[in-house]
């Protein structure tokens, strides 16, 4: 699948078309510190053109979706935080405390999330050694507290087993608005879910596209999964910017 295919597909059916994005790695460079995020300098006035032509317009992220209106407050645009999981039961305290101490002996960081929480490795000297040292530990905390663990890029989430993952978010964004186009752009493991989403409804009769935000830190896996893959966030601004002088055109008229 081409550039070129996507923005056609996207604009013949902007109003019942959805465009689904991650954040970090997709509209955002990777940091050090979740907090330093920012997503490039285009996207806010680029999302408002677009929310301006689609039926829907969304980010579904592992962010809180308080972050994720902190780092994008764009009107019309749909949010879901932690991976669909917001709403649902915080983790039990004694998981966290068991959770925190397996981190904690590593230096890692620990980011609670409600119903999940995230254990940070970015900021050790060395991120990978330190995944594969915690792993087992917090696969048996996972599994003595009804989660699972999720990988991620210098991440270790944990997050409820059969819980909402971000296929649901996209299934549900479809759904509630009858949808017939979906595009999803994400970069890690966890955007996985979305993309097994998407290749069910294109099954069901839908157009989908799944793009795939590539760089260094990439799983094969991900970009194995994609039908496009773009030169990191600045490839998916480009892709969004295509769209959205297409659809610009398009009202403009003749």
């Amino acid at each position: 699948m081409h550039i070129g295919e996507i923005v056609a597909e996207i604009a013949a059916r902007a109003g019942g078309a959805g465009i689904m994005l991650d954040v970090d790695g997709t509209l955002a460079p990777i940091v050090p510190r979740p907090e330093l995020a920012r997503v490039l300098p285009d996207v806010p006035s680029l999302l408002e053109r677009l929310v301006r032509r689609i039926g829907v317009v969304a980010v579904i992220s592992g962010r809180r979706s308080e972050e994720v209106r902190a780092l994008v407050d764009v009107p019309g645009l749909e949010v879901v935080g932690t991976h669909g999981l917001e709403g649902i039961a915080q983790i039990d305290d004694d998981a966290l405390a068991a959770i925190t101490d397996v981190a904690t002996a590593l230096g890692a960081r620990v980011e609670p999330k409600g119903a999940a929480v995230a254990v940070h490795f970015r900021a050790l000297a060395d991120p990978e050694a330190a995944m594969r040292a915690a792993g087992g530990s917090l696969i048996t905390v996972a599994a003595a507290n009804g989660l699972e663990v999720v990988p991620g890029k210098a991440i270790l989430e944990l997050m409820p087993v059969g819980g909402p993952r971000k296929g649901d978010a996209v299934q549900l964004l479809v759904e509630g608005d009858d949808l017939e186009a979906v595009l999803f752009a994400g970069d890690d493991v966890g955007d996985l879910d979305a993309f097994a989403a998407l290749r069910r409804l294109r099954a069901a009769g839908l157009w989908t596209c799944a793009v795939a935000a590539g760089g260094p830190e990439v799983s094969a896996t991900v970009l194995e999964a994609a039908d496009v893959v773009v030169d990191g966030p600045r490839g998916v601004v480009e892709l969004l910017s295509a769209i959205a002088d297409e659809l610009d055109r398009e009202a403009a008229g003749p």
